[in-house]
């Protein structure tokens, strides 16, 4: 088979060394690889496979099924739960008699519960509401996916007609249903009526297809959405193709799009940000701005998705701003922005109540969780940054969705009821409630400046361990990128795939920014908007240190260069800084770097050493001007020599000439640091070397709420240095 709208990349060389099993995960993972069969953490697979029951040792059928979560493009064997297929064949007689004693949707949720008593051989995977699709097909392997080419079929007017039309008797059709017990039952009820069947059509939803060939099975998925995709985009070409799309264009693209966006981001995040905070992904690609551009955009905005998975990322509908880039200026956004999510509000309140039972959990976060505007684009909102990413992806597949319906019918949405008791379903609850708690630093984004190396970098890596989004700075950016790309690759970049461009970057972006230049910091703090949608916190761990020159004068050049690092760029990244937190109005951190020696006179260090005794007395006049929103604390190290960009080996040979400390020419640079490391310790009264990771401690103990009510203050970290003890 060839194929122009999917990819096909099974492999028979790859697929013929696998078994069982592994031929599922193998399957699903090619599925999951293309976004034109299923979006990210969408569609579940299937294999029936024979077993040995490890009680009584005779063999057993055994549906092994994609469980609850995960995603089919990185799902592996844990991500499936294994059930006896004759236990859950069975079940089929205890909902007959639930739904005679009560009520049909408590028997659903009662059969949920029910599947853990199939389970095979303990696996402990939840399974999916999904499973009585695959267990109620008479076929070996099942793939239930959700291509935009067939919902688009799907939540299209005449669905069931046009199911027909493209497909013949090849695909059957069912109406709506909440997935569960009742559509299995639906579907092995079309597999009896047409045994020639291979795919089901789910108004609203998606599409189900089998085979008794587990790649057979796979070429089939591919197949259907081909066809579908075909017929869309003959129709969408005679109707006009992209310059007749939604209606045509009404508004035109901005060309300073991104100084907009730097400009009402951080604000916008404020005031969506009210019960919990949320990261942004900002698009502004052609796709979505032929979509907000575009006269019929308002009109099917409104109308909201049609696949629960997409819904259930981006609430019932989008706040869509009707704001006109060419003849109006940001302050009239501004204010059309305030006003949709006042409204927005009151609609999502009126949802609720509208549609709640007795049962219903409590009314989520009211905030929509899309915003779209015409002359800019969209921006996605989530927990984090992966969250929001796919956020912006699943929108991106609801205006697909729209396109393809509204071009071979007419579009229609999920009714509200239908939404509100999948988005409100006790069951989505109780999954929501089986996610481990948020990490401390969740839903924070952290900038580092001087995370290239040593303490910095040290940070960075300390604080993404606790949820944190963080923003690597450093004057080298290639250090600065080095040091993102480190947590990215150790952490990953979440669900979903980052793609090119700042605002599709992962869990740590690397930035370049000169401190000592304002213009450089506010261009480094524009990037952090377009990047995760404002920052919380910022630690400024940059530093030099000058050395007299070999009479022990400091020169003036060098002199000013200390203080305008040390001193002047951690005042203008604050007074920078405090523009953004000032609009954003969410609390934030302040955590500069001074050092023990703003409390030791010696000799040696005059510049390095009066610069920040300056940089303590930063610390407390800046947390007078930036109270109450900005708590700003210092962390004054000790001597730090291991992976400190200050002390390169000259530096280094040089300190244990000073101390008399023996040393070889061609000793390697790690021996000569642990060396003067000790010796630094052994000055001090706990007598343990002073490492980066010692002082990244100290900077997550000032970005996080444990010491909520510090401001004004400096920690020292310094191993009992008693030289430094304020008399």
């Amino acid at each position: 088979m060839t194929f122009q709208y999917v990819k096909n990349f099974w492999n028979d060389a790859e697929a013929g060394k696998l078994t069982g099993m592994d031929r599922l995960v193998y399957r699903s993972n090619k599925l999951g690889s293309d976004q034109n069969i299923t979006n990210t953490g969408g569609g579940n697979t299937s294999s029936k496979l024979t077993e040995r029951d490890p009680l009584t040792g005779q063999e057993a059928e055994v549906l092994w099924v994609k469980g609850s979560g995960g995603d089919l493009r990185t799902s592996g064997r844990e991500n499936f739960s294994s059930l006896y297929q004759g236990k859950l064949m069975g079940l089929q007689q205890s909902y007959a008699g639930q739904k005679i004693k009560g009520l049909k949707s408590q028997a659903e949720d009662d059969m949920v519960a029910a599947y853990n008593h199939c389970t095979f051989n303990l696996n402990p995977r939840a399974p999916s509401i999904d499973t009585p699709l695959h267990s109620f097909i008479p076929a070996k392997f099942v793939d239930h996916m959700h291509p935009n080419a067939i919902i688009a079929i799907a939540a299209s007017a005449r669905c069931k007609e046009l199911t027909q039309e493209i497909f013949g008797g090849e695909m059957e059709y069912v109406e709506w249903m909440r997935p569960g017990f009742e559509l299995g039952l639906a579907m092995q009820e079309i597999c009896r009526r047409n045994p020639k069947a291979t795919a089901i059509m789910m108004g609203q939803h998606g599409f189900i297809s089998w085979a008794n060939d587990d790649k057979e099975c796979y070429l089939i998925t591919l197949d259907f959405i081909e066809r579908a995709a075909q017929f869309i985009e003959k129709k969408y070409a005679e109707k006009g193709g992209d310059a007749k799309a939604f209606g045509g264009q009404k508004y035109k693209t901005l060309a300073g799009r991104d100084e907009v966006f730097a400009a009402i981001l951080p604000w916008l995040r404020g005031l969506v940000s009210q019960q919990k905070r949320l990261i942004a992904t900002v698009q502004s690609d052609e796709k979505i701005l032929r979509f907000v551009n575009s006269h019929d955009a308002p009109r099917l905005a409104e109308l909201g998705t049609s696949c629960p998975d997409h819904f259930l990322r981006t609430k019932i509908k989008p706040l869509y701003v009707p704001w006109d880039s060419q003849t109006e200026d940001v302050a009239a956004l501004k204010e059309k922005i305030s006003s949709g999510l006042v409204q927005y509000r009151k609609d999502y309140a009126a949802y609720y109540e509208k549609n709640k039972a007795a049962s219903s959990p409590a009314m989520r976060d009211p905030n929509p969780t899309v915003i779209l505007i015409p002359g800019l684009g969209m921006i996605a909102w989530g927990k984090d940054k992966s969250e929001s990413r796919v956020t912006a992806e699943f929108y991106n597949c609801a205006v697909e969705v729209m396109r393809g319906a509204e071009a071979i019918d007419r579009y229609v949405a999920l009714p509200q009821r239908e939404a509100f008791d999948i988005e409100y379903w006790l069951l989505e609850e109780a999954k929501l409630r089986r996610m481990p708690p948020e990490k401390e630093l969740a839903r924070q984004v952290v900038v580092v400046i001087g995370a290239g190396s040593g303490i910095g970098k040290e940070t960075a890596h300390r604080l993404v361990r606790e949820g944190a989004q963080i923003v690597c700075v450093d004057i080298n950016e290639a250090a600065a990128q080095g040091t993102a790309k480190e947590i990215t690759e150790k952490y990953g970049a979440g669900i979903g795939v980052a793609g090119t461009g700042i605002s599709n970057c992962g869990p740590a972006i690397g930035l370049s920014c000169d401190i000592t230049n304002r213009a450089s910091i506010r261009k480094m703090l524009d990037q952090i908007a377009l990047a995760y949608g404002g920052f919380d916190s910022i630690c400024v761990t940059a530093g030099i240190f000058v050395p007299s020159d070999v009479t022990g004068h400091i020169p003036d050049d060098k002199w000013e260069t200390t203080f305008k690092i040390n001193v002047t760029g951690s005042y203008l990244v604050a007074d920078e800084a405090a523009k953004t937190w000032k609009e954003q109005n969410l609390r934030g951190n302040l955590i500069l770097t001074t050092s023990a020696n703003a409390v030791v006179a010696k000799k040696g260090s005059l510049a390095y050493d009066t610069s920040k005794a300056a940089a303590n007395h930063l610390v407390r006049e800046l947390a007078i001007e930036l109270a109450p929103l900005v708590r700003v604390n210092g962390v004054a190290p000790a001597t730090v020599v291991q992976g400190s960009s200050m002390f390169p080996r000259d530096r280094v040979i040089g300190s244990l000439v000073k101390y008399n400390i023996p040393y070889k020419d061609d000793e390697p640079v790690e021996s000569l640091v642990k060396k003067l490391a000790q010796f630094y310790a052994d000055r001090t009264l706990t007598k343990s070397p002073i490492t980066p990771a010692d002082q990244a401690e100290a900077y997550f103990l000032l970005v996080s709420q444990r010491l909520s009510k510090t401001t004004g203050q400096i920690i020292t970290v310094d191993g009992g240095l008693h030289e430094a003890c304020l008399r």
